[in-house]
């Protein structure tokens, strides 16, 4: 099934489940922020050691089953695999110009 998701959003998705660093990377704003579950990891370097200890380090997959608007916010309910947390999860992605502003992540 295909889902309308906007570019900056799908980027990020799309290196995630390629285990792409540099391009999950390259598509949040300077000053993106990543919420893992309240816990804030702000800018490139913040959210690499972030990603290597949580996320693309643990070969993380995510099997989109929904996306949604929300205000200024599109949420995308996944399916999460990998080696670290395996279950489901919501992402709200803030999209600033043509990147990622914020990601939140909660269940």
């Amino acid at each position: 099934m295909t889902y309308e998701v906007e570019p900056a959003v799908q980027a990020l998705l799309d290196a995630a489940n390629e285990g792409d660093l540099a391009a999950f990377l390259a598509g949040f704003t300077d000053d993106g922020v990543v919420d893992d579950w309240g816990r804030e990891f702000r800018g490139a370097s913040r959210i690499q050691a972030w990603s290597d200890a949580e996320f693309i380090g643990k070969q993380v997959t995510l099997a989109v089953e929904r996306v949604e608007r929300r205000g200024d916010e599109t949420v995308v309910t996944a399916q999460v695999g990998g080696n670290g947390f395996n279950g489901p999860s919501h992402f709200s992605f803030r999209v600033a110009g043509d990147r990622v502003s914020r990601m939140t992540i909660r269940a």
